[in-house]
């Protein structure tokens, strides 16, 4: 014999259908990029001047080749102090992490939240026909969580 329920008959209720929201709908189109050849030094001053903690490096084709980090440029003051080397001897090629990984444009948000959290990452470029056309952050994820929230989370 099955399990019967005590609470007795229940109201259907009118849910909206779940929005999909993509990884491109929120990516940011508008990048601050850095090519192969830039100075270290241009590189920080840029990261100041945007307020930005990193950004993609991209070749002439504009196709990803690296990214470039406020670490990364941590490090090389850090090396260039203790070889007395100044920062213009330094480019962008030598300090960039080059195995970048990506998103896939058409990737569910929250499938995006899972491998920001697996992922340690703050940021994954957005790769489309071998050209890189927008990034994803943490905080574009939330912002689209907060979408969502207001169209679905809230019905009662």
């Amino acid at each position: 014999m099955g399990i019967k329920s005590f609470q007795g008959s229940r109201k259907q209720q009118n849910v909206a259908a779940p929005v999909a929201l993509k990884v491109r709908d929120y990516m940011t189109t508008s990048l601050i990029t850095f090519s192969p050849d830039q100075s270290i030094q241009q590189v920080v001053e840029s990261l100041i001047k945007y307020k930005i903690s990193g950004g993609p490096v991209v070749n002439s084709r504009h196709e990803l080749v690296g990214v470039i980090s406020e670490g990364d440029c941590l490090k090389q003051l850090s090396e260039s102090r203790y070889y007395n080397m100044p920062l213009e001897h330094d480019n962008v090629e030598k300090r960039m992490a080059r195995n970048v990984e990506t998103i896939d444009g058409n990737m569910d948000v929250f499938d995006a939240a899972n491998k920001f959290l697996n992922s340690k990452r703050r940021r994954f470029p957005i790769v489309e026909n071998g050209k890189l056309v927008g990034q994803i952050s943490q905080k574009d994820i939330l912002k689209a969580a907060l979408q969502l929230k207001g169209q679905n989370w809230n019905r009662q």
